[in-house]
Parts: structure tokens; C-alpha cells; sequence
């Protein structure tokens, strides 16, 4: 059976209330969130979020991983061809969490497994430990020569048990 019914019905109970048909494309918050597609996570939810707010990726683990960069990347040569040439400093939130699935490709058999059946190498998504993971990431942005050096970065660790963010790397330039 499918969900389709309940998601349109959803849908129309939220366009009966819309009135935000005009709002820019910019972000508000001048963000971007990269987070984990776990349904736990909701960035909107965790982090308050209204439509419009922030720009969202989500992918296994939250993870930087090379369709991130592009998206990053081209994100900021839009907002500034928006805002007239000018270089704007979008600041980029890493959002990771605990008991995350990412974690499990942290066993080598699962990583086996899933490159025998699938024909994926699930390695560079492995989290073996979270703060260190966040830090590599960031660290990945930083050398990534495809993202302004100009763009702001930080990381967070979302508890999925108790509701609360911690944040593990403060807001700085990535260059």
C-alpha cells in the first residue's frame, strides 16, 4: 500500500495555508545545512527551521563527499551572480548524529558485503568517530579548491536520544 494518499492530503492541508509564493531564493539565514537522510534527523525539526531558512543537502552520514562540493560550489557562484558579482559568505553547517547508520559501515564485512552485492564502496561514508569525521570534513571542504575560501563552516553532533546539538567545531572562514 502507498503512502501517496497521505502525502497529498498532507500536501493540501499545507497549501491551503501558503502564503510564502513570493519568498527569494536566497536562504534567510544565509546557510546551508548538509545532514544525514536519516528520518531522525530532520534539519527543520532539530535546528527550528522555517521554509526558507536555509538550504538543505542530506546524504548518507552527513557526509562531504564530492556531489556535496559541486553542490556547495555551485550554490555560491549562484547567490553571487544574485547579489551583483559580490562574494557572499554562506555559511555551511556539517550536521552529524549519533547512532547513525554510517556508523555500521565502519565494519569491514558490511563494507565486503555491500561492494560484493551492490558494487558500492561505502568506505569514504564510514564514521568511525564523530568528531573526528566532522573534522575531516570540514578539512575536506577547506582543501576543496572548487569552494570559496571566503565561505564560513562549522559542526554539530545531533543526540538522536535526548533532542540536543552540540556543536563541535565553531563557526570559521574556511580559507
Amino acid at each position: 500500500m502507498s503512502n501517496t494518499d497521505t502525502l497529498l492530503d498532507r500536501n493540501a492541508n499545507f497549501a491551503a495555508r501558503f502564503s510564502d509564493g513570493d519568498m527569494p531564493v536566497f536562504p534567510k539565514l544565509n546557510t546551508m545545512i548538509i545532514a544525514c537522510i536519516d528520518a531522525r534527523v530532520d534539519p527543520a525539526h532539530v535546528l527550528g527551521l522555517d521554509l526558507g531558512d536555509a538550504v538543505v543537502i542530506r546524504n548518507t552520514g552527513g557526509r562531504v563527499t564530492p556531489a556535496v562540493i559541486e553542490e556547495i560550489s555551485a550554490l555560491s557562484v549562484l547567490i553571487n551572480q544574485i547579489n551583483g558579482g559580490k562574494d557572499t559568505p554562506l555559511e555551511v553547517v556539517l550536521l552529524q548524529h549519533t547512532q547513525c547508520g554510517a556508523e555500521r559501515y565502519a565494519d569491514p564485512n558490511l563494507r565486503a558485503a555491500i561492494q560484493s552485492q551492490a558494487g558500492i564502496d561505502v568506505t569514504p561514508l564510514a564514521i568511525h568517530n564523530h568528531d573526528q569525521s566532522l573534522k575531516d570534513d570540514l578539512e575536506t571542504l577547506r582543501i576543496a579548491t572548487a569552494v570559496p575560501n571566503y565561505l564560513v563552516a562549522s559542526a554539530m553532533l545531533y543526540d538522536v536520544k535526548t533532542g540536543s546539538v552540540t556543536e563541535i567545531v565553531a563557526p570559521a572562514p574556511l580559507g
